[in-house]
């Protein structure tokens, strides 16, 4: 594990701490649409450095596939096994926990995406996992993500 890793990380991690502060200073305030896709680039930034500070070999981020099934959010290599990682943000656990967003057709399309990436390596065929990370807003820490191993088959 790369010392930079979990330097970028840690500094993801207190940005966040930060933030959690401002907002609690100033409850109330309406999000706006582009402020949701802003919370999702975020989460998928500081999965980005949790993953690589956990030994994750990142080789790919947001590929989107060339017959249009989808994108895969991160794509890495941990230890022997390649993982194709979605990221699920959220800021409130209203509609459940991020990571139940991922189901049925969501997944369908995110194992099409990943088996057009296998076919384009060229190669002996590997293993490969689907993950989740789930990034959930904690209102004392920020964002706060959360690894699931093969949490689903395709």
């Amino acid at each position: 594990m790369s010392w930079f890793a979990r330097l970028m990380y840690r500094a993801l991690v207190w940005k966040e701490r930060q933030r959690a502060l401002r907002a609690r200073r100033s409850p109330g305030q309406r999000r706006s649409e582009s402020e949701h896709l802003k919370t999702g680039e975020r989460g998928e930034t500081l999965a980005y450095w949790y993953l690589r500070q956990a030994g994750y070999t990142i080789v790919a981020r947001n590929r989107r596939s060339r017959s249009g099934a989808g994108e895969l959010d991160l794509v890495g290599w941990d230890g022997p096994i390649l993982a194709f990682v979605e990221v699920k943000t959220r800021m409130t656990t209203e509609a459940g926990p991020p990571e139940a967003a991922v189901a049925g057709s969501k997944q369908k399309r995110i194992a099409k995406a990943a088996k057009e990436y296998l076919r384009r390596l060229k190669g002996k065929p590997v293993n490969y996992r689907f993950d989740i990370v789930s990034v959930e807003w904690d209102p004392k820490a920020g964002l706060q993500p959360r690894l699931i191993k093969d949490a689903f088959k395709a």
